[in-house]
C-alpha cells in the first residue's frame, strides 16, 4: 500500500470579477483531475514552470486547503473525510517546509519557542523533555545549541530555513511536502539544503514530496518525477527516464533549458 494516495484532485477557483465589478463566468482549475501515489520512502519531485499548480497540490495533499473534488488517502485512510480530532492526529505524521525560510517563522519567538511549538500542541513534554528535543533537533539540521535563545533574524536565510527543517521534524512525521524550500537561497546554500534533506531522509526513514521548479534540483533528489502544466500531470516516471528520455514536449522543453542536467 502506498503511503500516500491523491486520486482525480480537483482545485477549481472561481474567475472573480471584470473590471466594472461583475461576477464572471468559468473557473481556473489550479490543480486538474490529478491522479498519483508515493512510496514509504520515496521521493516525488513536483516539477514545473510557476503558476503550473505545484505547491498548490502540494496543500492539498497535506489540506492546507480543500479542494473541489478528489480524495486524498494517507496510510489507506481518507484524509479529506478526517474530523478535527482525525485531522489533528494526521498532523503529526504529515508535515511541510516552506519556500520562504524567514516568513514562515514567527520574529517574535525564539528558535527554542519555534521548534517547540508543534510539540507543546501535540506532546506532553516536560519543560526539560522540550528542550532537549530542540536540542537534538539543532544538532540534526546542523545548528549549535546556542541558537535556541536567538531569533530569527539573527539568522542567514540558510540557517533559518535549517531551523524550519527542524520544527517540520519536531513531531517525527513520515512525510514531509518540501515547497520549494531552497528556490530563495543561493546555488551554494542551496545545495547544501538539499543535501542535508537526502541525510535527514536516511537518518528517519522519512518520504518527501519535492516541489521546485528546477529540473536538476529535482533529479538529483527525487526517486520519481511528476511534470505538471496547467494544472495537470503531463509526464510522471523515474526520474532517469524522464530526464534522460522526456517524452512530453513540455518535459523536452525543460530540460533544454538546463542543458547541464545530462552532465
Amino acid at each position: 500500500m502506498a503511503l500516500v494516495e491523491v486520486r482525480n484532485l480537483v482545485k477549481a477557483f472561481p474567475l472573480g470579477e471584470s473590471v466594472f465589478g461583475t461576477p464572471l463566468k468559468g473557473e481556473v482549475r489550479a490543480v486538474d483531475d490529478i491522479t498519483l501515489s508515493i512510496e514509504a520512502g520515496e521521493t516525488l519531485g513536483v516539477v514545473g514552470e510557476s503558476g503550473s499548480g505545484k505547491s498548490t497540490l502540494g496543500r492539498l495533499i497535506l489540506r492546507l486547503i480543500e479542494p473541489t473534488s478528489g480524495s486524498v488517502l494517507f496510510q489507506g485512510k481518507d484524509l479529506l473525510t478526517a474530523s478535527g480530532s482525525q485531522l489533528r492526529h494526521f498532523r503529526r505524521d504529515m508535515q511541510i517546509i516552506f519556500q520562504d525560510p524567514f516568513g514562515s517563522l514567527d520574529p517574535r519567538f525564539r528558535v527554542e519557542d519555534v521548534i517547540a511549538e508543534p510539540l507543546i500542541i501535540h506532546e506532553r513534554l516536560s519543560q526539560p523533555a522540550r528542550q532537549e528535543r530542540v536540542r537534538e533537533l539543532l544538532r540534526a539540521v546542523g545548528l549549535e545549541e546556542s541558537a535556541m535563545k536567538r531569533f530569527p533574524h539573527e539568522f542567514s536565510g540558510g540557517q533559518r530555513q535549517r531551523i524550519g527543517i527542524a520544527r517540520a521534524l519536531a513531531l517525527r512525521p513520515k512525510f514531509i511536502v518540501a515547497d520549494e524550500p531552497v528556490s530563495a537561497l543561493d546555488v551554494s546554500v542551496g545545495a547544501q539544503i538539499v543535501n542535508l534533506l537526502a541525510q535527514l531522509q536516511r537518518e528517519f526513514g522519512l518520504t518527501y514530496l519535492f516541489i521546485s521548479h528546477s529540473m536538476p534540483v529535482v533529479r538529483y533528489l527525487a526517486t520519481r518525477i511528476a511534470v505538471m502544466r496547467r494544472g495537470k500531470v503531463v509526464e510522471l516516471g523515474p526520474a532517469d527516464q524522464i530526464t534522460e528520455h522526456p517524452e512530453h514536449p513540455y518535459t523536452q522543453s525543460l530540460i533544454s533549458a538546463t542543458p547541464e542536467i545530462r552532465a
